[in-house]
């Protein structure tokens, strides 16, 4: 009997041995080893489940043993909450720490790429919700509303003056105000003092300065070009003539114009360049970093016109009185016209 007894507590004490050998490697196993087989990215949204998420990044393939992340997420709570947020997981990770990454709110920055024509506060609003939690209307919204800007000095007509296009980082759930915080604060940085004592010396403010850099950036894309044509019309402002520029009668009609007629120049707008002096009122779009240095920068020339190369090429021919700029308007002109016929 005693026999019998020591042998039961021998197999016992084996299983025993055994179960907590396995509890302590899969404790070990869920803390200490990556149980991720690469790099993913993952949003959690406010409607999302834990067991949605955990779903989610099941569904992914990268997990090594599953069992270890549904452990982990039982005993780091987050299959009872987990914060809204953009992550990323990678193959370093075990799964208790992305569990808790999950149920605390360890959240990755995400990039917030402004870029390409910007001529609108509700473009601006869309590329703003394409990248981040925020909602398109809201942020809308609050670029339209002089209450909201308050908060910066800056009003609706004056808000693009302050934003410059480029990559941001921060949290995927920033609310609107925070990223109008970022982008502004951003805007306003750019602005050294060596940088306004160049506006200063063309006889611009900052504000005035990033005016006629949107309206370079109507005329071009063409980085090389930039410097050129933002000398032309600051030759225009120094001599008191009309800046007639042709985006801002674009702007005028929503940039709905496939092509800007002598009739549309006759609208009354402030935006209107070839009925008003001086520089319209704000800027027709969100103008980049190469527009802004071009007008503190410009080349230094005597050029009073330019036209579109009749090339096509994108580039165009530079003229200092009105009878060459003619010229190059006809050789143009005439270039457009054959490439209609042989459409």
């Amino acid at each position: 009997m005693k026999k019998k007894l020591v042998i039961v507590f021998g197999c016992l004490a084996v299983i025993a041995a055994a179960v907590f050998g396995i509890l302590l490697g899969r404790a070990y196993y869920d803390r200490k080893k990556p149980n991720f087989s690469g790099l993913f990215e993952l949003y959690v949204y406010p409607d999302m489940t834990p067991e949605a998420v955990l779903d989610s990044i099941l569904s992914t393939g990268k997990v090594i043993k599953p069992n270890s992340l549904k452990r982990a997420f039982e005993r780091r709570k987050a299959s009872e909450s987990i914060v809204v947020g953009h992550y990323t997981l990678d193959s370093t990770m075990p799964s208790m720490y992305a569990s808790s990454m999950l149920h605390l709110g360890w959240q990755t920055p995400v990039n917030l790429t402004l870029s390409g024509a910007i001529r609108s506060k509700e473009i601006l609003a869309r590329k703003i919700s394409s990248q981040m939690l925020a909602d398109s209307a809201d942020v809308a919204s609050f670029a339209l509303s002089a209450d909201s800007l308050s908060k910066y000095g800056v009003d609706t007509t004056t808000l693009f003056c302050h934003i410059i296009p480029d990559t941001y980082q921060m949290y995927w759930t920033a609310s609107v105000r925070e990223i109008f915080d970022r982008l502004i604060k951003a805007g306003d940085d750019y602005w050294t003092s060596e940088r306004v004592a160049k506006a200063k010396a063309q006889g611009l403010t900052p504000e005035e300065a990033s005016i006629l850099a949107s309206i370079v950036d109507g005329e071009t894309r063409y980085v090389p070009e930039q410097p050129t044509i933002a000398g032309v019309y600051l030759n225009r402002l120094h001599l008191g003539m009309k800046l007639q520029a042709d985006p801002t009668v674009a702007y005028c009609y929503g940039y709905t114009l496939n092509r800007i007629l002598k009739r549309h120049l006759e609208i009354d707008s402030p935006y209107n360049t070839y009925m008003y002096a001086g520089l319209p009122p704000g800027p027709i779009s969100c103008p980049p970093k190469s527009c802004l240095e071009a007008v503190l920068n410009p080349d230094g020339h005597n050029y009073l016109y330019f036209c579109a190369d009749p090339s096509f090429n994108g580039s165009h021919r530079f003229a200092a009185t009105y009878s060459e700029h003619m010229s190059n308007a006809r050789a143009f002109q005439a270039a457009l016209s054959e490439k209609l016929r042989n459409k």
